[in-house]
């Protein structure tokens, strides 16, 4: 028996966000659930966690159903609590004392460590904070697991280690996840939702198969679309032909004739459909300014330290010329982004033990997208980087994907996916000729990390960055340097790193 039909299900909220879904999800299937930043994944999560109504449309499930949904932040009722409290608290009070050991349980499955779980959730990471959440979901053991994002702030580690758990989950426990991690979808998912405003599409594959085949059935619908309005225009063609011909001739015969293939045209021109295509959520372009020097940035053998003076690997002498574009791997707390703040040191003004160039012209976007907190709305943003003038920063500012109403407003009321849109407008009306990018794709959906993906081979600057995303290195990186076992080592791909990486 299947654990969930959706039936011409419709959202509205403020505007359409899909309409017609059929969907039927059957004991064991694993859904990946794909749509851009905004577009409805979350509230499809919530109609089916909390049973509120749609729009429109049915939601049936099979009896006693129970459900469990991850939400994408932690409840504001958890933050104070522990992540031992946190993991107990979907328990039914009354049986609290005999049936606490499936928090344990969960949180030993979920690698969560001892001396983390009397802490308070807010004084964790976030990686910890979803691990702990994860095991509140799984204690009262739903037939049906929604994960909203569940690879929000967990290092490659981490992954494999969520990898590995929902793999081992019982046979016959449904999940639907969402997630901009087309790697992780491609391990753990055997369905796809495309999720649309009219004609979502589902395939019984995981992401990137599924994102092939969808291509060829928009490519296909595009085909149809194209065949259907040759055919509606020769007959328009023919209906007037015989108007002329009838009116000459008075033939009342040749008009009704004329009047039946006119509407066999609008009839035809009102059922086709032309192919599906993704309103962009904002274009994501980065401009470089170019530069001669033969190295941009020189490090010299050493050692690299954290701020309490304690060695963290040792440094071997390194180069970053124009165009390289390096990845930087390693565990969390390794000492990625000491590294990055030496270089950012040595272009503001000196590092010992990094040389840089004097054509050197920074761009930098750190994880939290701090470059952003030194204005209070999008527009002031633009207009203090950007001299164009008013009009051109309301024009860019559409092109990232920012409505007229945000444009003005405060920063808090832009979402996690706009501030990114927002920092690579701003990172690029700078135009520097090198990146220091840190989780750059941290609050970008899929289309907008390709559109990154695209950009960064595009304009040719040089790069340094650090991702736990392993599509987008596979697709941006031209040369891997990993932390391990002490030192900052180079690699040809960043595969065996991977692998070493979501074992540990």
């Amino acid at each position: 028996m299947s654990l969930l039909t959706l039936k011409s299900l419709s959202l509205t909220l403020g505007t359409p966000l899909f309409a017609g879904l059929d969907l039927t999800l059957e004991r064991g299937d694993r859904l990946g659930l794909i749509a851009a930043n905004g577009r409805g994944k979350s509230s499809l999560l919530r109609l089916i966690a909390e049973g509120t109504e749609p729009t429109s449309g049915e939601i049936t499930t099979a009896r006693s159903l129970k459900t469990a949904l991850l939400a994408q932040d932690t409840p504001p009722a958890l933050r104070d609590a522990t992540a031992r409290e946190a993991a107990l608290s979907r328990l039914d009070p009354e049986t609290l004392d005999y049936e606490s050991w499936r928090a344990e349980i969960a949180l030993d499955d979920l690698g969560v460590p001892e001396d983390l779980r009397d802490r308070p959730m807010q004084t964790l990471s976030g990686g910890w904070q979803r691990m702990a959440l994860l095991a509140a979901a799984i204690v009262t053991e739903p037939d049906l697991l929604l994960l909203d994002e569940p690879t929000n702030h967990l290092d490659l580690a981490r992954l494999g280690q969520l990898e590995a758990w929902i793999a081992a989950l019982p046979r016959d426990t449904g999940v639907i996840v969402t997630s901009h991690d087309r790697a992780f979808l491609d391990a753990v998912t055997t369905r796809t939702l495309f999720l649309r405003p009219e004609t979502s599409r589902s395939f019984p594959l995981p992401y990137s198969a599924a994102r092939l085949a969808l291509d060829e059935a928009d490519a296909a619908d595009g085909r149809h679309f194209d065949n259907e309005m040759k055919r509606a225009q020769q007959l328009r063609k023919q209906a007037a032909k015989l108007k002329n011909i009838g009116i000459n001739s008075g033939s009342d015969l040749l008009i009704t004739k004329t009047k039946q293939l006119s509407d066999r045209a609008a009839k035809m021109e009102a059922a086709a459909r032309p192919a599906h295509r993704d309103e962009s959520a904002g274009r994501i372009r980065l401009e470089s300014s170019g530069t001669h020097a033969r190295a941009l940035v020189s490090i010299d053998e050493g050692v690299l330290t954290a701020p309490d003076g304690r060695a963290l690997y040792c440094l071997p002498r390194a180069w970053i010329e124009p165009g390289d574009r390096i990845v930087l791997l390693g565990p969390n707390g390794a000492g990625k982004s000491r590294l990055i703040a030496r270089i950012r040191r040595a272009i503001d003004g000196g590092s010992e033990g990094v040389r840089t160039a004097a054509a050197v012209r920074l761009g930098e976007v750190d994880q939290h997208l701090s470059l952003l907190d030194a204005f209070a709305t999008p527009m002031e943003a633009v207009t203090r980087t950007f001299t164009g003038g008013d009009a051109r920063a309301r024009a860019l500012l559409a092109g990232a994907g920012l409505r007229i109403d945000l444009q003005t407003g405060p920063m808090s009321a832009l979402s996690g996916g706009q501030r990114a849109r927002l920092a690579m407008l701003i990172l690029r009306l700078a135009e520097p000729n090198f990146y220091l990018l840190d989780e750059p794709t941290n609050h970008l959906d899929i289309e907008g990390q390709e559109a990154l993906q695209a950009e960064l081979a595009r304009q040719g600057a040089a790069c340094l960055l650090v991702s736990h995303d392993r599509a987008f290195v596979r697709a941006v990186a031209e040369r891997v340097w990993s932390i391990e076992n002490g030192r900052l080592v180079e690699h040809e791909t960043p595969d065996r790193v991977f692998d070493r990486l979501m074992q540990a």
